[in-house]
């Protein structure tokens, strides 16, 4: 798109180096004025450019996205994860698409989704919640190993939850994140 750039820049503003995991910043002529009627979102999201990157004298307004991405030395982007969902746990930053990602390749779920839940010495560990219907003899445990042959220790889950009927679907068709999450937090407190 002409006068578009994207950006991939550290939490203090700054660039990215190849393939360092930032915010996604898009900037540019055709960058809106906000979000109708919602400054709050509008606040969120459209914020000013740090000054050394525009090299305007007035601020440059920037769309920052909330998705964390990766930049390659070509200039490809990759999507690592949305920044409000990312999981915090044992000092490091998870996300909840790259654990579903490794459990789709195991070929054992159809459908799973990861999520955080507050612990005292992890700060928050990661839980997952997987259906199967073409493989009724799986159990948590044998997909805990799988987890643990495929991924680093600290993104391991703590427990997995296996379902018997399909995870909720929002109106666009993905998996209900939220109401997932809002249910598990219910039956937590209850």
């Amino acid at each position: 798109i002409p006068n578009a750039e994207l950006l991939v820049l550290r939490e203090d503003g700054t660039p990215c180096t190849p393939n360092e995991p930032g915010e996604l910043v898009h900037r540019g002529a055709l960058v809106s004025l906000g979000y109708w009627n919602n400054p709050e979102a509008t606040a969120e999201r459209f914020k000013p450019l740090p000054q050394a990157l525009n090299g305007l004298v007035l601020p440059e307004i920037a769309v920052f996205s909330g998705d964390t991405v990766r930049m390659d030395e070509a200039g490809f982007l990759y999507f690592i994860g949305r920044h409000d969902e990312m999981i915090k746990t044992s000092g490091y930053r998870v996300s909840p698409t790259e654990i579903e990602e490794i459990l789709y390749s195991t070929r054992k779920v159809s459908e799973c989704i990861a999520y955080s839940d507050e612990h005292e010495r992890l700060g928050q560990a990661i839980q997952v919640i997987a259906y199967a219907p073409n493989n009724p003899a799986l159990d948590s445990a044998a997909l805990l190993s799988e987890c643990r042959n495929r991924m680093p220790a600290y993104m391991v889950p703590l427990g997995i939850e296996l379902q018997t009927s399909p995870l909720p679907r929002n109106p666009n068709g993905k998996i209900d994140r939220k109401l997932l999450s809002t249910v598990r937090i219910q039956q937590n407190t209850a």
